[in-house]
């Protein structure tokens, strides 16, 4: 006696099983199974690559190989005869663009630097639009400049190549000239005044190195669950991606921001270049070409501002997921063909950097557990194996907390969330590598800094922890998903066998959540 529960009329399910038997053979079946092998491949890629990464983080702290022990570091020490010689010229460049709320913290921040004064030049790159803002931003560089501050605002009459075309005008300088290392903030980066001291030393005492980047300090973590969840996602790529990198092939990815340069590595790799919309991370690969090394330092770290709002973040991770692809695409074959650099080298950035983490990690996500898996359900004949459904996800998932272990409570609805975003990243990731008609797209991430506490009237971080936002627009791919899901656990609960109902539903739920835009902080226009 069957005693499953029928929500589907009878007609409709007689339609859609015919339906099913004239497709099913021929077309549908085997292009399931073939997606199945495909993603089960991935699945075990993306598997191994944090096996690998966890191993080499676990053997850095339990041998106490971290990259850092590995580099001679001296302070550096005043000299009465020599004065401030002694200290080596540094450049800050602050590259920002209608920063109305955060271009005080950071100019404030960059300003308060303990460094010689006649050894460092603060450059503020102001790309702004909107007159008003241009105004404020140069009437702060001149307050700060009547303080003794060495300070320059430089502008350009255009846009174009975005940050990188603003970091590279900013080079051209004649007052570059006598600069020895460079350091780079974003607009909403507010440096310790001590960042120079810690950083600087190892540039100076090694000549190998070409870079030393900090770890970012989340300030606005605990606002909303959206910031939670992002906050999850990068602890671990500084605390196991960027660690891993730097110890053993003093490789990884520049983050754009709260780093320093020696500015002739920088020069030697052909500057800035806005051929794609990662120019951090294409300066870093051909760095690495020319045979320098990266220094990733955990214990130095720079505050900085996660976007807040789902707008925001929605524009950061299209950048972030489609200029990794469209640099692969462009820069295989010269990785391949580099003779300043070991084939173990460039196994381990063409592999593990790009294709793995930059390509089939966002593919295999959305496509195995928000396509293939829920496809499942409707055909029968094809079965995902357990493994590949369940086991090698859970320890992918707590391999992740690692990073952030105070939000392991929080891993299922980062699950749901990160699934969510794959389908935004996968879709990016494939207008990079096909090179299709946003591949170029730039649009600055949203800082807030404190406007969302004050136009809400509050300063209260933990009242906001778990706020989603007021509806700001739909974003009818994520619905339609959405839809899909839901229409796939009915069946499961109804007529499945396979009991990915509960996961379905769920996952439906995120789905709608975002494609309605109920994420993330509302910030009121007035």
């Amino acid at each position: 006696m069957d005693n499953s529960v029928n929500i589907f009329p009878y007609d409709i399910k007689q339609k859609f099983q015919m339906i099913l038997r004239v497709f099913l053979e021929p077309l549908i079946v085997p292009l399931l199974k073939l997606l199945v092998v495909v993603c089960l491949g991935m699945s075990i890629m993306m598997f191994l690559e944090k096996i690998y990464m966890g191993f080499v983080l676990v053997f850095v702290n339990l041998f106490g190989r971290k990259a850092s022990k590995t580099y001679k570091f001296g302070a550096i020490k005043d000299d009465i005869e020599l004065a401030n010689s002694s200290y080596p010229m540094v450049l800050v460049q602050i590259p920002m663009y209608n920063e109305r709320e955060v271009y005080q913290l950071s100019i404030g921040a960059a300003c308060g630097l303990s460094w010689p004064s006649d050894r460092i030049i603060i450059q503020v790159l102001d790309d702004s639009t909107d007159p008003s803002i241009k105004r404020m931003v140069e009437m702060e560089c001149k307050r700060w400049e009547s303080k003794g501050i060495n300070i320059k605002y430089e502008i350009r009459d255009n846009r174009k190549g975005y940050k990188a075309g603003a970091l590279k005008e900013g080079m051209k300088h004649s007052y570059v000239k006598q600069c020895d290392y460079v350091a780079i903030f974003d607009a909403d980066f507010q440096p310790e005044p001590l960042f120079l001291s810690q950083t600087v030393p190892f540039l100076l005492r090694n000549s190998q190195l070409a870079l030393v980047q900090a770890r970012w300090k989340f300030v606005n973590a605990d606002e909303c669950l959206m910031t939670r969840m992002q906050e999850m996602s990068l602890d671990y790529h500084f605390t196991v991606e960027q660690e891993a990198g730097s110890s053993t092939y003093a490789f990884f990815g520049f983050n754009g921001t709260a780093g320093v340069w020696r500015i002739s590595a920088l020069n030697e790799a052909g500057g800035w270049k806005d051929r794609t919309t990662v120019e951090d991370m294409d300066l870093a690969v051909r760095a690495s070409l020319k045979g320098w090394k990266f220094l990733y330092l955990s214990d130095v770290k720079v505050k900085n501002e996660l976007p807040s709002t789902f707008k925001a973040y929605r524009y950061q991770q299209h950048r972030w997921s489609c200029g990794p692809a469209n640099l692969f695409k462009k820069m295989a074959m010269e990785i391949v063909r580099s003779k300043k650099v070991s084939m173990w080298k460039k196994l381990y950035v063409i592999y593990s950097f790009f294709f793995v983490r930059k390509i089939v990690a966002h593919i295999v996500t959305f496509v195995l557990y928000c396509v293939v898996l829920p496809a499942t359900v409707l055909v029968p004949e094809v079965q995902v194996p357990k493994w590949g459904s369940v086991y090698i996800p859970s320890i992918i998932t707590l391999l992740n907390a690692v990073g952030t272990p105070r939000s392991l409570h929080l891993m299922v609805f980062w699950v749901l969330f990160e699934n969510v975003m794959s389908h935004h990243r996968t879709k990016a990731t494939l207008i990079g590598l096909l090179e299709a008609g946003r591949v170029n797209e730039w649009v600055v991430t949203e800082k807030l800094g404190d406007a969302h506490k004050t136009k809400s009237g509050s300063g209260s971080a933990a009242s906001a922890r778990f706020k989603f936002g007021k509806m700001q627009r739909v974003h009818w791919l994520e619905v339609g998903v959405g839809a899909y899901l839901l229409v796939c656990g009915c069946y499961d609960f109804a007529r499945g066998k396979n009991g990915y109902f509960i996961y379905l539903f769920l996952q439906s739920i995120a789905f709608f959540v975002a494609g309605f835009g109920y994420v993330g902080t509302f910030v009121p226009n007035s």
